[in-house]
């Protein structure tokens, strides 16, 4: 077996499979189609998921799963992580009230043994609000400083103006070639 990010015997972009998880309103879909349409939808809370390729950096295409937040149905998202390549984790900059939920579901995440070293991003969403929380801020609430068994990179975006949103693909191409 190759490389994830080999071409395959067509020549054409290998896809990596990536999770796009996070708490609700976060921000995940508006994420997802702003990348993959370069437009602004309006979204209600994801019923099923969402499942769009996208090609953020030239040859490398992302198959990209929006998976929905709901408590009772995270033990079953481990059916939706057979060969993730990587994991992008959305946070709501500006729900302070919510950061340290966010903290525990991403550690949760973390542990799951089907993403063990699988890379992260975080995508510390909503930066264009006037209060949001800065990135090294909220990478210190969510204790990214203790992720070890992983590369992760964090960083500011906005899902609705598109700002850092390319930053982020890249950083996650960069951590899936490593």
């Amino acid at each position: 077996m190759g490389s994830l990010i080999s071409k395959s015997l067509l020549g054409e972009a290998a896809s990596n499979k990536i999770v796009i998880l996070g708490l609700d309103g976060g921000g995940k879909t508006t994420i997802l189609y702003k990348m993959k349409y370069n437009i602004n939808v309006q979204t209600i809370p994801t019923i099923g998921f969402n499942i769009e390729t996208i090609t953020p950096v030239e040859g490398i295409d992302f198959t990209v799963w929006d998976i929905p937040f709901l408590e009772d149905m995270i033990p079953l998202w481990v059916h939706y992580f057979n060969n993730t390549a990587g994991i992008i984790y959305v946070v709501d900059s500006n729900d302070r009230d919510r950061l340290n939920e966010a903290r525990d579901i991403l550690h949760r995440i973390l542990n799951f043994d089907i993403l063990k070293e699988v890379p992260l991003v975080v995508i510390a969403n909503k930066q264009d609000l006037p209060n949001a929380i800065s990135p090294s801020e909220i990478a210190n609430v969510l204790n990214l400083h203790e992720v070890r068994d992983r590369r992760w990179f964090i960083n500011g975006a906005s899902g609705t103006t598109g700002n850092g949103l390319n930053d982020s693909m890249r950083a996650m191409a960069e951590t899936i070639r490593k």
